[in-house]
């Protein structure tokens, strides 16, 4: 299926920002962050579609997911 990831701050150093990527049937989150390198609690804040969404969560063919780092500020 096909997937488009959009990666932000920290997590596109050394990856992408957006990418069209091709992953199998039944993937999740988890397995794609997984197999961008990405340690799970670096992906802070992920959405799918614009919409809030967890690690377990799947995908359909066509999904944008949003992988956000932990925001800090003060």
């Amino acid at each position: 299926m096909h997937i488009t990831v959009k990666l932000f701050a920290t997590l596109r150093e050394g990856r992408f920002n957006e990418e069209e990527r091709e992953y199998p049937a039944g993937a999740d989150i988890g397995h794609i962050i997984r197999a961008l390198g990405i340690n799970e609690k670096e992906a802070a804040l992920i959405f799918v579609n614009g919409r809030h969404a967890k690690t377990g969560d799947g995908l359909r063919d066509g999904d944008a997911l949003a992988i956000f780092p932990p925001i800090g500020g003060g």
